[in-house]
């Protein structure tokens, strides 16, 4: 790392005294708080002119997505406490209703940029969500026909009375409430009526041709019910109505101790997650008080969880609008990654792999690099076994099917599945059934911990004996994210480094003593300690006037012993730069608390995911990539791995790509300022250059026309 991607600091090093005084208690910022801020930085993308118009909607939906997961995971405990009355601890009355106002102007701020920014403008291009009084004559007719033929023989209309309560309304489901007038089938006045929305129907509908012309217009599901709602309740006058979605809290609880086998109790566990605690309830926003406060009633909710949406009160689904719409100049312009350089496309990778490490960067650098390592692997009849993590790999992944077929041809397959991916929990439980049923040795980690960890090992028998190959990485076996997010992964033959992978597959699967590791750090065991002595080591010899410089690139930062730990290093004159892309606790710049640390987020058109460590205290420098974030849940109930990148070529090429280009964006990054909050950086508004992401891309882009490269990806 060179002088120039520091902070300018005081020749002198502050007196011992003042380096180790830390305040008792330091001011963490918040960490709900910083995730909804981390939002807005997402929500700023939607609101960027220069961003093609879809991907400015995609964005937009992207929030949103990402406001359910808060609520879903986040909420629950400061709505108890409201329930509760709780006025003391880090839950209560006043940081529910704090956090709702934030979630508020944040939902507000979507739905401003919905209606009066996006929607006229994609008006100007021909393109429309046609409202029921906007429609013709004729399109009213097209939209009568789909309702009848395609949406009403699966609506069943619930009138309310004491043979029929309130029906189970699920997890972000669509559905509407009705006040009706006059008498049922029985004479009764039973006044409120619920419709539920099945899932298996799209929420955006594209009109055919006849009926829109040369437009691209489509009809949201929610206003074809609506339109229709009076068939459904023949006899009855429809009076007041509203959609209506609910958000429940969706954390699975299994007491991995007390069940003997933990695929059972987490698919009986995933039927219930629809069904959790309300925590949030969105209508329309015309949706009268009455009905609101029925709501409200009905799922034990307070004022602040109601949500009044000025339009659909799912605006997720507006990522099939982006599906939908056939218009590339709407786009950002196709990126297609290339081959990894370090790999020479169609020569043996365990042969390049003898000669070299190789880095890949995704998915500026395609993930079809780690595909052929497996499959090379799949077909040789040298390759004894594979061994594998799973954490998240999607539905419909080649590489399982991959794994399958090298049971098949008789190799041993171990796979340690981890079952408890938040969301992933029934892709994972599928996959691990899947390999069983065709002899693969599965096995579910460690009780009480997630297995975080990314990790393939290659056995191969050679003329000097059984070789290991491995496959090291910050992200996912999942090829779609792959395309999505910024991940770094690392091919070794290395005999120390594979070395510590198979015990660490050895420990997970046997779950014996992790033996002393020659590289790796692996969490809950030592990965935090390891950290910490790293910083503490810089601080030293920052306080010694040695050079120490700490640069860290993380999706979060909330770990609280690491935390402190930067702060005194920091305060002993280290220099310090993080590079987190969602919530960080750790207040920058503060007078006499963090003024050598600085706090940078970066959004761009890809997910930030790889984390990079980088320390340096006087003449030893070291860089670690890693699996973890700095939370606690990764420190201690996670297994997680860190491992050095020892080769000087490519650790300066991970310098110079996640860390100095980072550190030098001017279009893409965002300041945390004294006070807490985030400021893009000066000039973002007029960039002189292309941000990190962009001059990555440029530079791996597959050149035009290569039939090599675009095969292989």
């Amino acid at each position: 790392m060179n002088d120039r991607d520091t902070v300018t600091v005081a020749s002198s090093s502050p007196p011992p005294s003042m380096c180790d005084a830390i305040p008792t208690v330091v001011p963490f910022l918040d960490r709900d708080h910083s995730i909804l801020a981390f939002n807005e930085r997402v929500l700023d993308w939607a609101q960027r002119a220069s961003v093609p118009l879809l991907e400015r909607l995609r964005f937009l939906a992207i929030v949103s997505s990402n406001l359910d997961e808060f609520f879903e995971v986040r909420a629950a405990d400061h709505l108890s406490a409201a329930l509760a009355g709780e006025h003391k601890g880090p839950y209560t009355v006043d940081s529910f209703e704090r956090l709702a106002k934030a979630a508020h102007q944040l939902v507000e701020r979507q739905y401003a940029l919905y209606n009066d920014e996006l929607m006229p403008a994609f008006a100007k291009e021909g393109i429309a969500i046609v409202s029921h009084g906007e429609r013709s004559a004729q399109q009213r007719e097209w939209v009568h026909e789909y309702f009848e033929r395609e949406v009403r023989p699966l609506l069943i209309p619930v009138g309310l009375d004491p043979a029929h309560p309130f029906p189970q309304v699920a997890n972000k489901s669509l559905n509407f409430i009705v006040r009706l007038s006059g008498k049922d089938a029985f004479g009764r006045e039973n006044e409120i009526a619920i419709v539920k929305v099945p899932r298996v129907l799209p929420r955006l509908i594209p009109m055919p041709a006849k009926v829109s012309g040369k437009r691209t217009l489509l009809v949201s599901l929610s206003s074809v019910i609506r339109a229709h709602l009076d068939l459904l309740f023949a006899g009855r006058e429809v009076g007041q109505f509203s959609q209506f979605r609910l958000t429940r809290h969706s954390e699975l609880a299994v007491g991995e101790e007390e069940v003997r086998n933990l695929r059972t109790a987490l698919r009986l566990g995933l039927q219930q997650r629809h069904y959790g605690q309300a925590v949030r309830l969105e209508v329309s926003a015309g949706c009268s008080d009455h009905l609101s406060r029925f709501l409200l009633t009905q799922f034990e909710l307070p004022e602040g969880a109601l949500y009044r949406v000025h339009g659909p009160v799912n605006l997720v689904r507006l990522q099939q609008m982006v599906d939908l719409v056939e218009a590339p100049r709407l786009r950002f312009p196709a990126y297609v990654p290339g081959y990894p350089r370090g790999l020479v496309p169609g020569r043996p990778i365990f042969a390049q792999l003898k000669k070299a490490d190789v880095l890949i960067h995704q998915p500026f650098e395609s993930f079809d690099g780690v595909l052929a390592f497996l499959r090379e692997a799949v077909v040789d009849p040298q390759v004894l076994a594979i061994k594998q993590t799973i954490y998240r790999t999607g539905n419909d992944s080649e590489m399982m099917e991959l794994l399958r077929e090298a049971v098949r041809r008789g190799k041993e397959v171990t796979l340690v599945v981890e079952l408890k991916a938040r969301f992933d929990e029934e892709a994972n439980i599928n996959w691990a059934e899947a390999l069983e049923a065709v002899g693969a040795q599965v096995v579910y980690g460690v009780v009480g911990l997630k297995t975080h960890a990314k990790l393939l090992l290659v056995t191969r028998r050679e003329s000097s004996g059984l070789v290991r190959y491995a496959h090291l990485s910050t992200g996912n076996y999942n090829p779609r994210t792959a395309r999505l997010y910024t991940d770094i992964s690392q091919l070794t033959a290395d005999p120390q480094l594979t070395s510590d992978v198979e015990q660490v597959f050895v420990h997970l699967a046997s779950q014996s003593k992790l033996p002393r590791l020659n590289h790796v750090w692996l969490a809950p065991f030592q990965l935090q300690r390891k950290l910490a002595e790293q910083i503490d080591l810089v601080g030293h010899a920052a306080a010694g006037g040695l050079d120490g410089r700490i640069v860290l690139k993380m999706n979060a930062l909330t770990d609280e012993p690491l935390m402190e730990a930067l702060v005194r290093a920091g305060r002993r004159g280290a220099r310090i730069d993080l590079i987190v892309r969602g919530a960080c606790m750790l207040p920058a710049q503060v007078p006499g608390l963090s003024e050598n640390i600085r706090v940078r987020s970066v959004i761009g058109r890809f997910l930030e995911h790889s984390r990079v460590f980088y320390f340096r205290a006087g003449s030893q420098e070291q860089l670690y990539l890693s699996s973890a974030d700095w939370m606690n849940r990764n420190m201690l109930r996670r297994v997680e791995l860190a491992w050095p990148v020892l080769d000087p070529r490519l650790r300066q090429r991970v310098i110079d790509e996640c860390l100095q280009a980072y550190l030098h964006d001017g279009r893409d990054a965002w300041d945390l300022q004294p006070d807490g909050g985030y400021r893009r950086v000066k000039g973002a508004e007029e960039p002189r250059g292309p941000g990190a992401q962009a001059a990555l891309m440029e530079r791996y882009a597959a050149p035009p026309g290569d039939d090599e490269v675009r095969r292989w990806t």
